[in-house]
């Protein structure tokens, strides 16, 4: 029997006796994973499960017992199943082992006890199903022994006797069974099949072909499990001090506290917990926050001081202490004293302080009231911010503001978790932190410049915060306890409603800060901006004084804006030069006039283009809505030989150009009407165009500005020079209403139009305007652009 040579063969491991001729012509195949099995070496448990490999296993014992065992490559992208592997998917090299024994299981796996004995090469599989069947080559190593292998071998059996004794899951007897073995081959494999490899190193080692090689290989991969093993040993070693000491430190430490107790020394640890302890009974902390504090508190006593998370318990329970949880300021809810004082703060904005007297008479009824969520929105420097000190002031509250202009984290708003190292709450509670009372006006500033990206969405954060029927029980991540902000105030301000969170915009009552015309612009400068910038630059009315032909100067020829925030700004450039005139002696007293009003803000800044740009025919003034308010927009139209070309230039968007062409279209099937040359577009060329070509402009309001001025140009006829128009255009000559006629009427009268056209269904948004805006213009309601020109077109000469 060849199975029966075989075996006395090993017995005498003379494999230079065994030749392929006693390998059967095929040799069932066993797909290993994560395993790689030498030659000479004995595995005591094989378990197989997959049915090609049991039936592998049956081939096998009806062929001389023997078996080839093949590792299966490893892939990064998903573990192979042994049920679907594929020639390509095996290694190259294996090898032949001769099955000892074999134990079917219960759930018809089975177990093998298999003995290595040479390295094998597949040359093809011959079988894939219902197992698989390979013809093999076996290949004969030669066991050489020089100087230099002996060394090796030396070398191995001192580094395994390391290893050995450092790694306690190594059967000791190995280094006996490695004493006794003499060809370097086996030395390799059996120390190979103990140590801890990758597979690809496992397989690299099974596939050296060069016995040196493989033992200087294996003897390097000894040297690092033995230097990994040291460092984990060593590791742990200091783990084990460093326990030890901190356990001798806590019980001397406790010894330390009983030695005190009974001299009556107490230490800097019992006494803050003392302090805490005292402070905590004297804050009047709501029950919930109370119970909290004191679980906190009896972790702080157990732990020691040097302990990180002592200053981090000590610090969250500052916190708990300081925060407002049910201190409060009396409102002074006298309506006549509070609509005063908004008065002497602010010059009109009616609306709002209308507002706030409401709020304080339902205050005065009901006690237990919700603070409102008021929402101001207007153009830069119209006293949104300073409106909600006055409010503050009115109320008899503390005011606390926060700029929410840029931000992205949502954790400024809601705080970080405790676990992050150097976590604070967020900027809601240290607001009210500072303000020592649950009931402050809070303003948040710039609510419509919220910044949202992959860091969070802070729009999102400010729900909870701003709605009031969840912003009692509002949780901050670090404080993790509900705190009431339904008695806060809330007060947002934003330029623009158009980039606020939706759901953000819909918890707020918005309230609209419009720009002020050049009357309320002199009233404001008289009565609140000079004086304020007397006192800021240290003069008195004595020493200087301005005329009211210089303020209206300043306000239409130095600035051009819907607030007042530059008015302010060339009011204190004339106070700085005054001041330096007067601190030099130069001067005791100067009276600011039109005439020497440039000698201190220089020449004139803005002109009035209104009658310039309106003189000639093809000009047209329309009214637009911008971001700071309302402004005026001239658009031109021209006309040049050619044939019906037509061009828009001024930095339009989409709805602007299509608002252009229908205009167009408009004029040229209305052109007999309108007495034009029905055949004008077929010998001409036109040019629409909207000055300030840098700034991107759009919307449809635009569309009969643009009917006027084509018209203007084909007729010859000017349009008046005191008129502006704003309104959506059809083909059909109808004029759709618009949006931000307020706006757009208080921009008009900034620049002395007299006469402004309006769209016939936008008549009703005059009643929003005050009455004092409306003086001194005239209102023109349209249903069709044929009463537009009829309107604003001036008869020929």
């Amino acid at each position: 029997m060849v199975f029966s040579k075989i075996k006395n063969r090993i017995k005498e491991s003379k494999e230079s006796e065994i030749s392929d001729r006693d390998i059967p012509e095929q040799l069932g195949i066993i797909p290993l994973v994560d395993q790689v099995i030498y030659p000479y070496t004995i595995i005591p448990l094989l378990e197989i499960d997959d049915k090609r490999s049991i039936a592998a296993v049956r081939y096998a014992m009806e062929h001389e017992k023997m078996i080839g065992l093949v590792t299966i490559i490893p892939k990064k992208e998903e573990k192979i199943k042994i049920e679907e592997a594929t020639p390509k998917d095996f290694y190259n090299i294996g090898t032949v082992a001769i099955i000892q024994k074999m134990l079917k299981m219960p759930d018809g796996s089975v177990s093998l006890f298999v003995q290595g004995l040479f390295k094998m090469r597949i040359l093809e599989f011959t079988l894939l199903q219902p197992r698989i069947l390979a013809r093999v080559k076996l290949i004969h190593e030669i066991e050489e022994k020089t100087e230099k292998i002996e060394a090796l071998m030396k070398n191995a059996i001192t580094q395994l006797e390391k290893y050995i004794s450092i790694a306690s899951f190594i059967p000791k007897d190995i280094i006996t069974i490695a004493l006794n073995i003499e060809e370097p081959n086996k030395l390799a494999y059996l120390i190979a099949s103990i140590l801890r490899m990758e597979i690809h190193e496992r397989q690299k080692i099974l596939e050296l072909e060069n016995v040196e090689i493989r033992l200087r290989q294996v003897v390097s991969i000894l040297t690092r499990e033995i230097d990994l093993l040291e460092l984990g040993r060593k590791i742990q070693s200091d783990t084990r001090d460093a326990m030890e000491k901190s356990q001798r430190e806590y019980f001397l430490r406790q010894q330390l506290k009983a030695i005190q107790k009974e001299l009556g020394d107490v230490d800097e640890a019992t006494r803050e917990a003392n302090e805490i302890r005292e402070k905590l009974t004297k804050s009047n902390l709501p029950e919930y926050v109370m119970k909290e504090a004191e679980r906190e508190l009896k972790r702080l006593e157990r732990i020691p001081p040097a302990s990180p998370e002592y200053n981090v318990i000590r610090t969250y329970l500052d916190w708990l202490i300081e925060l407002p949880w049910s201190k409060s300021t009396e409102d002074n809810l006298d309506l006549i004293r509070a609509r005063k004082i908004l008065d002497e703060d602010h010059y009109d904005l009616d609306d709002v302080k209308e507002r706030i007297v409401e709020y304080l008479a339902v205050r005065k009824l009901k006690k237990d009231m919700k603070g409102p969520i008021l929402c101001f929105v207007g153009p830069p420097g119209t006293g949104k911010t300073s409106v909600g000190q006055s409010i503050a002031r009115a109320l008899g509250r503390k005011f606390i503001r926060m700029s929410l202009g840029g931000i992205r984290d949502e954790a400024e708003i809601r705080g970080h978790r405790r676990t992050y190292i150097g976590a604070l709450p967020g900027r809601i509670l240290q607001s009210m932190r500072r303000a020592s009372s649950n009931n402050p006006v809070f303003m948040l500033d710039e609510v419509d410049k919220i910044g949202t990206d992959f860091r969070g969405d802070p729009s999102s954060a400010l729900l909870e915060v701003l709605d009031p029927e969840q912003n009692f029980a509002f949780r901050d991540h670090y404080v993790e306890l509900p705190f009431d902000l339904s008695k806060v105030m809330f007060i947002t301000t934003a330029n623009v409603l158009v980039t606020i969170h939706p759901a953000l915009l819909d918890r707020m009552e918005v309230l609209e800060l419009p720009g002020y015309t050049d009357e309320e612009k002199l009233h404001i400068a008289t009565n609140y901006l000079i004086p304020k910038q007397l006192e800021a630059h240290g003069l008195t009315s004595k020493q200087i004084s301005f005329s009211e032909e210089s303020v209206e100067k300043i306000i239409s020829d130095y600035t051009k804006e819907a607030g007042v925030r530059n008015l302010e700004r060339e009011i204190a450039a004339v106070c700085r030069k005054v001041a330096k005139d007067i601190a030099t002696e130069v001067k005791k007293r100067v009276k600011v006039t039109f005439k020497s009003l440039e000698k201190y803000l220089g020449p004139i800044k803005y002109f009035s283009e209104v009658a310039l740009r309106t003189s000639k025919a093809g000009v047209a003034t329309g009214l637009s809505w911008t971001r700071i308010g309302g402004q005026l927009v001239f658009i031109e139209a021209t006309k040049m030989p050619g044939k019906k070309s037509f061009t828009l230039t001024g930095q339009l968007g989409d709805v602007m150009q299509e608002s252009a062409k229908a205009a167009l279209s408009y004029v040229r099937s209305k052109a007999v009407d309108l007495g034009i040359d029905p055949n004008f577009y077929d010998n001409y060329d036109i040019h629409l165009h909207v000055p300030a070509g840098a700034i991107k402009k759009d919307g449809p309001s635009a569309g009969i500005t643009m009917a006027t001025a084509l018209v203007s140009l084909l007729t010859n006829r000017p349009v008046g020079k005191d008129v502006a128009m704003t309104g959506e255009i059809t083909l059909s000559g109808l004029v759709l209403p618009i949006g931000g006629v307020k706006e757009k009427v208080l921009a008009a009268k900034r620049a002395g139009i007299k006469k402004i056209i309006l769209p016939k269904k936008n008549e009703k948004d005059l009643k929003e305007i005050p009455k004092q805006h409306l003086k001194g213009l005239k209102f023109v309601f349209v249903d069709n652009v044929g009463d537009v020109l009829k309107e604003s077109l001036v008869n020929k000469k």
